[in-house]
């Protein structure tokens, strides 16, 4: 077991675990820690606790100092130069008659570095612009093309069920979403029923993929043959969740028999029509 701290760095970001070097922090509190991209300041989300090993990607760095005013006012003045670069940028994307759209700007703590992020629906030759943004900027440029999730991420927003973005609330990774997952959990195959603001799948049909295989997993489906207290038939309809059947009976003009799963025996299972898995990427 090791003792860190938990920090982020934007909002929406996902959580990194440092040394906190002996100091007790509480959440909330800001720090500087020293990253694969510099010197940075973050946001303290989980304060010292003790993490197994495993948990860790070694060498864990040290935590550098709590931050003072000079750097909480240091990271206020980063922020307004942010607005002010991605105002600039913009015009400049105008002036060039690029096909990009400009989602977000980053500075570097230190100011040494500015990152660019946008989206395009294919490949963009931006390196006059990098140029221009360097002879006003002055320091190192870089540009970074992200995918449409990424860019809902970033920037949020409410999704159809009148909750803000899983993605900006607590989604650190993004993971792989197929239409089977929508088809396996009886929703409307229709793109407009099933994807996120961002036009792709939604990630919450994620969450209850896993309940939905279990149960599935012995219950007869739709086309199967069973057999009831009242006679063999065929699945018509199949509800996973309360484990309710309609089975229509072979030889017989009755009105389809309502009965539960643990009453009936498979006799034969229908094979299923294969579904088209369209996996969403994570990034373009």
């Amino acid at each position: 077991m090791t003792e860190v701290i938990g920090v982020k760095f934007k909002a929406e970001g996902r959580v990194y675990f440092f040394d906190p070097d002996g100091k007790k922090l509480s959440v909330g509190d800001y720090v500087i820690v020293e990253t694969a991209r510099g010197i940075e300041c973050g946001t303290v989300a989980e304060s010292n606790k003790q993490v197994a090993d495993d948990r860790i990607v070694k060498p864990l760095k040290k935590l550098v100092r709590v931050a003072t005013e000079a750097d909480k006012a240091k990271l206020k003045e980063n922020k307004e130069k942010e607005k002010q670069a991605f105002s600039t940028c913009e015009k400049m994307v105008l002036s060039h008659g690029l096909d990009m759209k400009l989602v977000d700007v980053e500075y570097s703590f230190d100011g040494s570095k500015i990152l660019f992020y946008f989206t395009a629906d294919g490949r963009v030759d931006f390196r006059d612009l990098v140029k221009d943004l360097a002879s006003t900027f002055h320091t190192r440029i870089e540009l970074r093309q992200i995918g449409v999730r990424d860019e809902a991420k970033m920037l949020g927003g409410l999704g159809i069920c009148g909750q803000p973005f899983c993605c900006a609330r607590f989604l650190d990774d993004f993971q792989p979403v197929s239409i089977k997952m929508a088809k396996e959990q009886g929703l409307s195959l229709n793109p407009t029923k099933i994807s996120g603001s961002c036009g792709r799948l939604m990630c919450c049909l994620k969450y209850e993929q896993d309940a939905y295989e279990y149960l599935w997993s012995f219950t007869p489906r739709v086309g199967w043959s069973v057999k009831t207290s009242s006679g063999d038939g065929v699945v018509i309809d199949s509800n996973p969740i309360t484990g309710a059947l309609l089975v229509r009976l072979h030889d017989s003009d009755a009105a389809p028999l309502k009965v539960m799963r643990e009453d009936v025996k498979v006799l034969r299972k229908s094979k299923q029509p294969k579904v088209e898995e369209n996996p969403v990427e994570i990034e373009e």
